[in-house]
């Protein structure tokens, strides 16, 4: 039997990290314009720049957080590339060491609830290390305890990266056109996907979700309105 769904106004404190990213920031436009969201708490080494009344950042280098305010939910949406982070312990320090860091921080100010953006492939037990990474830190935050876990893997995706003060990343442009010009032959699972359906998938499945662990392919966010 499928646990009940927990309701919405369990998600009326909220913490973000990656607010400055490309789905962070499309997840602090959704939750910030939410009215039965009353408060987002940010954390990162810069504020997202938005002024809005419910909304404090906290400052941290994500190694280690301050104590944070009594929290409902937690969503993550950090994550680099093993090119802009400079090595791969560099990027393993943020897609893993910092995202479980965020995790057991909002989990010790009594969230129970908590949604990552993750990406298509990740398994612990690959032979690619992005993949692996991604994958083991999927297994290290089902293992926190958290009553409910939302996992997002989408695939390649789309968004303005310069208006984020961000370097465009070809891969993500030349992947965009193909998938435009090919959909219909591109598995649902592989088309490029706009951050801000991964936002809006994310944000729904937390907020409707069921006990245990829920995994969001990027085809099904594809689909999401």
């Amino acid at each position: 039997m499928t646990a009940p769904a927990t309701p919405a106004h369990d998600c009326r404190r909220v913490l973000l990290a990656g607010a400055t990213g490309l789905v962070g920031r499309e997840l602090l436009a959704l939750l910030l314009a939410d009215p039965s969201v009353l408060e987002v708490h940010t954390v990162g080494r810069r504020p997202s720049g938005h002024r809005h009344q419910k909304l404090q950042h906290h400052h941290s280098d994500l190694r280690s957080i301050p104590p944070l305010p009594r929290l409902d939910a937690v969503f993550i949406a950090l994550g680099t590339t093993i090119q802009v982070a400079g090595s791969q312990q560099a990027f393993r320090a943020v897609d893993h060491d910092a995202v479980l860091a965020v995790a057991g921080a909002g989990w010790a100010a009594g969230a129970r609830r908590l949604g990552v953006v993750s990406a298509m492939g990740a398994d612990a037990h690959s032979r690619i290390f992005y993949n692996r990474v991604k994958g083991e830190t999927e297994e290290a935050l089902s293992a926190l305890g958290y009553d409910s876990l939302v996992i997002a893997r989408p695939s390649l995706l789309i968004g303005d990266r310069t208006s984020l003060g961000q370097p465009e990343r070809r891969g993500e442009g030349v992947g965009a056109v193909i998938s435009r010009w090919l959909r219909p032959l591109i598995p649902a699972n592989y088309r490029a996907i706009r951050a801000e359906r991964v936002a809006r998938a994310l944000v729904g499945a937390v907020v409707h979700a069921a006990a245990g662990r829920t995994l969001l392919p990027s085809g099904r966010m594809q689909r999401a309105h």
